[in-house]
């Protein structure tokens, strides 16, 4: 009869976001691992498989908690306000980042998605959640008059995706508030009539 596990996974799953955030999949050993989440390595590998399936939980459950749950907030504000929304909170996390871990998702997509296909395909799934995000407030926007009709819906989320991957990868190196901000408003400002 197996034993019932005795631990909260959420929990460790926060503990291992935390390490993998900080120093990436490559740079996190499995002693930071259990030094983190407090399991021993054979608890991790029967409750994870390895290394590899327990960062693919992590990056799950970030994306759900610190991508997921933001889209779901601005999608309950009309449609041009939950864009700024969105990139008021990215402005504000970005800025008030000591460590300067940027985004795992945009921190996955950079270290392992070149060369892992799976990590290619997962992370381009998860992107394409936020283009979707905004292509549904564009297309909403122009709909009510609050967003220009002169670009295209389409156009304008892939624009403001990478404005979003830039935004979070220079907050790592140039964590200046005017900077950051002008890019993004810029980057808004395609968006009214």
């Amino acid at each position: 009869m197996a034993r019932p596990r005795e631990f909260d996974e959420s929990t460790v799953l926060d503990a291992a976001i935390h390490c993998f955030w900080r120093y990436g999949f490559t740079s996190t050993s499995v002693t930071r691992l259990t030094d983190t989440t407090g399991l021993t390595a054979a608890s991790l590998y029967n409750a994870f498989g390895d290394k590899r399936e327990l960062f693919k939980r992590a990056l799950e459950r970030y994306v759900e908690v610190h991508v997921g749950e933001r889209i779901e907030r601005c999608r309950r504000l009309p449609p041009r306000e939950a864009v700024g929304a969105f990139f008021a909170e990215i402005l504000n996390r970005s800025l008030t980042d000591r460590e300067r871990k940027g985004c795992m998702l945009v921190n996955t997509a950079l270290e392992l998605a070149p060369h892992d296909a799976e990590f290619r395909e997962i992370t381009a799934g998860m992107l394409q959640r936020i283009e979707r995000f905004f292509l549904e407030c564009f297309r909403k926007g122009q709909a009510d008059g609050t967003i220009v009709h002169s670009s295209s819906p389409d156009g304008l989320a892939a624009h403001l995706l990478s404005v979003l991957m830039g935004v979070r990868v220079l907050a790592r190196v140039r964590p200046e508030k005017a900077l950051l901000e002008g890019i993004v408003s810029q980057a808004l400002a395609l968006l009214d009539r």
